[in-house]
């Protein structure tokens, strides 16, 4: 499933009298004042599934200077409080066909590592928990490079540890929404059953290297396998849970216990699709996605639609026309969530799985609908405010603001 077509289901909503006689949310960008309390400020705070890059990439901008759209750029993200982000790099579907993934992920890190350069004066690449330690001594924010989608469909190691020698710390198993050679994505045909032996040879290398393996976006039986075959905790970097919004990107409580019982963490989503039921409910007869339960054939589906006449150039055209990824949908009042609705997925999560093992994980600029507080990056303090008003204690928030991922990458990649 391409994430514009997701979109497109999203857009292409049912409209009747009753609804358009109800005040709408269009997502158009909100003023407002910012409000950011002590706690927040003091608190280490780290995303753990940011967009970066595809913008950069398509229009030659800047991830340094503010932008009249999307939802983050560095400015913001200061203004946010903002110590730390996973600088989640995408490589999409669009490449697939054409087997142009392995070319877009190098050039996509490498733009990604120009930017960071470019913009040292504000943010420095971090390779392990220390070094972000070090970077926000200096007033800066941390980058911890991880990869959204195919570095190689087939799964190929080489491949794998150059992307480590250029700094790639983090990485999702699954080729973004698509089954590759080795794992099943949640949302496409299962083919594997979870994971294969090759996919178990990805994840010890991926242990060796120290290397944070990242199961958002994989099927059930994949995301327990692979905290079950890991010497060190797993991550799923952004999602929500099945119990409250049954989507098949949002994760099992028996797959939430799995990755909590290795010690890894559980990202929650920002998106109204994967935590507002009332939403949910409104536009899934329109949303296309569907699970396969059972394995198919041993040859994943897109090995199968490798035919295209189309260069990368023209890949290029027709992805930038999806940018940036914000939400560009209507919805009405009564079904677009407030940060409170998400501060209660956030707790559903910590009754389940407990305190040490849940974080944040906005997606943005990957196209979530945003809840009413929250217009972009800057608007990260209301998270925080929500979580207060639950009468939370200071330590529990600031584990799930940003500590329980720096718990998780100073054990995979210090060995701590």
């Amino acid at each position: 499933m391409k994430r514009r077509d997701v979109f497109r289901s999203l857009i292409l909503l049912p409209v009747t009298g009753n609804i358009l006689s109800k005040q709408l949310y269009t997502a158009t960008p909100l003023i407002k004042s910012k409000s950011m309390p002590d706690l927040h400020r003091d608190a280490f705070v780290m995303d753990g599934h940011t967009h970066v890059m595809s913008r950069e990439l398509m229009f030659k901008t800047d991830i340094g200077q503010r932008y009249p759209d999307g939802t983050v750029d560095l400015p913001r993200a200061k203004e946010g409080g903002l110590d730390a982000m996973f600088f989640s790099v995408y490589t999409p579907e669009n490449y697939y066909p054409g087997r142009f993934e392995i070319k877009n992920t190098f050039r996509v890190v490498n733009l990604a590592l120009d930017q960071i350069r470019k913009n040292q004066a504000m943010i420095e690449l971090a390779l392990t928990a220390s070094d972000i330690e070090r970077i926000n001594k200096k007033g800066k924010i941390a980058a911890f490079l991880d990869l959204e989608g195919g570095y190689d469909l087939h799964g190929d190691l080489d491949l794998l540890r150059a992307l480590y020698k250029l700094g790639l710390r983090s990485m999702q198993l699954t080729a973004h929404s698509t089954t590759n050679a080795f794992i099943d994505a949640c949302n496409d045909v299962y083919t594997w059953g979870g994971i294969n032996d090759h996919g178990k040879a990805v994840i010890k290398e991926m242990n060796d290297l120290g290397m944070v393996i990242n199961v958002a976006h994989a099927s059930n039986d994949a995301i327990i396998q692979s905290a079950a075959a890991s010497r060190h905790p797993v991550i799923y970097s952004h999602g929500g849970f099945h119990k409250i919004v049954d989507h098949p990107r949002c994760i099992t409580d028996e797959a939430a216990k799995a990755i909590a019982s290795k010690g890894g963490v559980i990202g929650v989503h920002f998106g109204s699709l994967f935590n507002n039921p009332k939403y949910w409910a409104w536009q899934r007869p329109n949303n296309p996605i569907r699970v396969q339960p059972n394995p198919q054939p041993k040859t994943p589906r897109i090995f199968a639609s490798h035919v295209t006449t189309q260069t990368i150039e023209e890949v290029d055209k027709e992805f930038a026309r999806e940018l940036p990824f914000t939400f560009k949908g209507t919805i009405p009042e009564e079904y677009w969530m407030h940060v409170d609705q998400l501060a209660r997925v956030i707790d559903y999560g910590v009754n389940l799985v407990g305190e040490d093992h849940i974080a944040l994980g906005s997606d943005l600029d990957g196209g979530p609908e945003l809840p009413h507080e929250i217009k972009d990056i800057s608007d990260f303090p209301q998270i925080t405010i929500a979580m207060q008003k639950l009468g939370y204690s200071d330590q529990r928030i600031k584990k799930i603001l940003g500590l329980n991922w720096l718990r998780v990458i100073r054990e995979v990649t210090e060995g701590k």
